[in-house]
């Protein structure tokens, strides 16, 4: 009886030395995203899709922002590399101006948030140095 509980107690070790911690979290891992990750979710998709493109089209700007809208400007203008070039440049020209003008909204959120360090108290190190 002894020697049978010892051979299984040395099978059991030796199954758990051939069985690896990192795999068996990874599996546990992806066994737990399977069974949380909802397997259809089509409506919900949809509506996130919806969502995405009206935040993405914001703003008035008529230059394409997706892919797809690139891939179908693009092919509008496939025989004419002239016109294709100015759409390019103007389009261009418009995400500098759109990019351009979140410059000066960030450069005083950033100078503000400066100033609130240096006036906060216990920030001034100078005149405990001199001491």
């Amino acid at each position: 009886m002894t020697n049978l509980i010892s051979r299984a107690i040395a099978g059991i070790g030796s199954l758990l030395k051939e069985l690896q911690v990192k795999r068996f979290l990874a599996v546990v891992l992806v066994g737990f995203l399977v069974l949380t990750t909802n397997a259809a979710p089509e409506r919900r998709s949809q509506a996130v899709t919806s969502k995405i493109d009206e935040v993405v089209h914001q703003n008035d700007s008529q230059r394409p922002k997706t892919t797809g809208e690139w891939n179908k400007e693009a092919r509008e203008t496939e025989g004419a590399p002239g016109e294709r070039l100015q759409k390019i440049a103007t389009e261009s020209a418009e995400a500098v101006k759109d990019f351009g003008s979140l410059y000066p909204d960030t450069a005083q959120r950033s100078a503000s948030g400066l100033q609130n360090n240096n006036t906060s108290p216990g920030k001034d190190l100078s005149n405990q140095r001199q001491r």
